[in-house]
């Protein structure tokens, strides 16, 4: 576990923090796997005029994992893009508020993503959805894509609610004093 986690080291946030490491590694993996096929597949076509067939279907739904399996971290280390132009000099607890609006917000839109991807995925299953070229089932590479947004909803929630009772406790201590 990373000694720079932002949060408290409890056992939910080490099995958040863990699951997320485990996934942008995994995804990673992945993207480096079929990088390497893209390398095989070009210099195949090059040199024996013979390219891997259906790379770009493999390629696809290799990055589409990627993608998705790095989101969970991005948003654990706060790694997410934050335009604050218009909060750049506002007090520490609207700025507070306003990031736990967002992972809240960001945490019900994964999970409806999550949602959908589900039936999308499945629906490909039931009706028999293939690619092209090589006639692969379409449905297995939303497996890891529905894990990657559940763990990412688990984590924006976990996010929102640890914003909320900082500030919380922030806002008790300041009345202390």
């Amino acid at each position: 576990m990373s000694e720079h986690s932002p949060f408290p080291k409890t056992r939910c946030s080490r099995a958040l923090e863990y699951g997320c490491r485990l996934f942008a590694l995994g995804g990673g993996l992945v993207l480096v796997a079929f990088a390497c096929l893209t390398v095989v597949s070009v210099l195949g076509r090059f040199f024996f005029d013979s390219p891997v067939m259906g790379d770009f279907e493999l390629v696809e739904v290799g990055c589409a994992i990627a993608v998705f399996a790095a989101l969970p971290y991005c948003q654990w280390y706060r790694g997410n893009v934050v335009v604050d132009f218009f909060t750049l000099r506002a007090p520490a607890p609207l700025k507070g508020m306003l990031d736990a609006l967002g992972s809240l917000t960001y945490g019900l839109l994964a999970a409806l993503l999550a949602w959908r991807l589900s039936v999308g995925g499945y629906d490909m299953w039931r009706y028999g959805e293939e690619t092209m070229v090589l006639g692969m089932a379409r449905w297995w590479g939303f497996i890891p894509i529905v894990a990657s947004m559940i763990l990412l909803t688990l984590v924006c929630f976990y996010l929102a609610g640890t914003q909320l009772l900082g500030r919380r406790q922030a806002d008790r201590e300041e009345g202390a004093s």
